[in-house]
């Protein structure tokens, strides 16, 4: 059976990953300075950290339409898939998985599974990553989706950001407010619990919160061998320190990315956010060719094509149900 795998933008897998196992990719939408564009083709992350660093600076982001998710899987149904596995965002942090289930639903709930990754960022990416390789395997689609969901639980997510604004913009962050009361010049540790983005513990400066993540990731990480991928927005030198303290540390890396996050999570963690998401291999869902950090990629996020209904009115709340 002949599997195609389906994400979106937030899952920021490199590009040479995306061309290698064929993996279609919807654009979220972001919407700065009076125009809305795809993240990554039409809107960088760039853009959204100068944007975001003048004062008073809004950036919001709204998720792919239904008729983009319904185009994406004609598309590769026409191409011969007979089957589609499509791979999101967390929805507690965006309406993006809801979108493709209403597509689903056109296109054939029987042609097209869609999963919840619970997760974001390359929580996602690596959820996709296991489902792809399965998929080229010549795994049929419940095997494919199974490798997705078994992926999505076992890794870890754990970032900082450099300031609490932009996840306080929303008003609703919640459990992160409760933990910092009115100290704002902590620096938390987030991590993700069921989707949803909440503290872990805080610190008082930003040295030691990278101190503590790299901990935390070691911690989750174990003996095994693990994928790791390390983010940032308009922090590469903060993020290679990281990749090179967890390489350093890790005992069995055999995938090691270090990518910037693009403009739809960008726009809300703000400038300066760096973070890790560990993949604990499994039997079936393993890199090929990667035995150690020599294997690292380095590519930007890759997106697919689509024009918006009605841009910005659909907004994603990852700031607003982050910290819930």
């Amino acid at each position: 059976m002949s599997v195609a795998v389906v994400t979106d933008s937030t899952a920021y897998l490199p590009a040479a990953l995306v061309e290698r196992y064929d993996v279609e990719v919807v654009p979220l939408y972001v919407v700065l300075a009076g125009r809305s564009g795809r993240e990554g083709s039409d809107v960088t992350p760039d853009e959204v950290a100068r944007a975001l660093a003048v004062r008073g600076g809004q950036v919001s982001t709204s998720r792919p339409t239904p008729g983009d998710f319904v185009v994406a899987y004609r598309r590769r149904l026409m191409a011969g898939a007979e089957r589609i596995v499509s791979v999101h965002l967390s929805g507690e942090l965006s309406s993006t998985a809801d979108a493709a289930r209403l597509a689903a639903a056109q296109v054939g709930e029987h042609l097209v599974t869609v999963l919840d990754s619970r997760s974001a960022a390359m929580g996602t990416g690596f959820a996709v990553l296991a489902a792809a390789r399965v998929a080229a395997d010549g795994a049929d689609a419940e095997q494919v989706a199974s490798a997705a969901r078994d992926t999505a639980a076992a890794a870890r997510v754990f970032f900082v950001v450099d300031t609490l604004d932009h996840l306080r913009r929303g008003g609703r962050i919640g459990s992160a407010a409760a933990l910092l009361g009115g100290a704002l010049a902590v620096k938390p540790v987030l991590h993700m619990v069921d989707g949803r983005v909440v503290p872990l513990e805080k610190v008082r400066t930003a040295s030691r919160a990278l101190h503590r993540i790299v901990q935390r990731a070691v911690d989750a990480a174990g003996s095994g061998p693990v994928g790791v991928a390390v983010h940032h927005l308009a922090a590469p030198e903060r993020a290679q320190r990281l990749a090179d303290q967890l390489t350093a540390r890790l005992p069995d890396v055999r995938e090691l990315h270090v990518s910037e996050l693009g403009a739809a999570v960008g726009a809300h963690v703000g400038p300066g956010a760096v973070g890790v998401v560990i993949d604990p291999f499994r039997p079936g869902t393993t890199a090929e060719g990667h035995e150690g950090p020599e294997g690292a990629e380095t590519d930007g996020p890759q997106t697919g094509s689509g024009r918006p209904e009605e841009p910005g009115r659909d907004a994603d709340a990852f700031a607003e149900h982050g910290a819930d």
